[in-house]
């Protein structure tokens, strides 16, 4: 857009389920949402989109854009492509579908974002092909330090690990 007027932001807010059926009033109350502005960008859209914002309650923040693209390749893309993988992996093991009959919280909490929209999802990967390959290669290594401490029997390894993990989570929940 060459007259300035464009915004790009993204709106920490959503659910699993998409379209007009899955909305709600309150959707952004008390969400993040993210302003990227380029450097064209006019100073009043910017306000414009602010002012949008923060009346329908959200909390409104500025990056630039390719850190956007890096966080949330980390804190959203990488959980999404874990979920869907992971449902993936269940359904190619030997009678995959008989399994899930047994499946409880655990599976059914960490696949839940696995109910997304495919489409979206798609187009999200490959629009930000390189953060998310990124962040990737760093799970699959994390993958792969719990697989090597776990083949060599190394129960001491495999509880640092755990407990590291554990730590961050209760970290990230007390900071939300």
């Amino acid at each position: 857009f060459p007259d300035g007027r464009f915004v790009a932001t993204h709106p920490i807010a959503g659910k699993e389920q998409s379209g007009p059926g899955a909305a709600h009033a309150d959707l952004f109350r008390g969400a993040n949402w993210i302003l990227t502005p380029g450097r064209g960008t006019r100073p009043e859209a910017v306000g414009r989109v602010t002012a949008l914002c923060c009346a329908v309650g959200a909390t409104v923040l500025r990056m630039d854009a390719a850190w956007h693209d890096e966080v949330f390749a980390t804190v959203s893309h990488l959980p999404h492509l874990a979920a869907f993988a992971l449902m993936d992996a269940v359904l190619a093991t030997e009678r995959g579908g008989e399994r899930i009959r047994f499946a409880a919280g655990g599976l059914r909490d960490f696949t839940r974002v696995a109910g997304s929209d495919p489409v979206m999802w798609r187009d999200i990967f490959l629009m930000n092909r390189e953060p998310v390959l990124k962040v990737l290669a760093g799970y699959r290594h994390a993958l792969e330090r719990l697989a090597t401490a776990i083949r060599d029997g190394d129960g001491a390894a495999v509880e640092a690990r755990l407990a590291q993990a554990r730590v961050a989570r209760e970290e990230m929940v007390h900071r939300t």
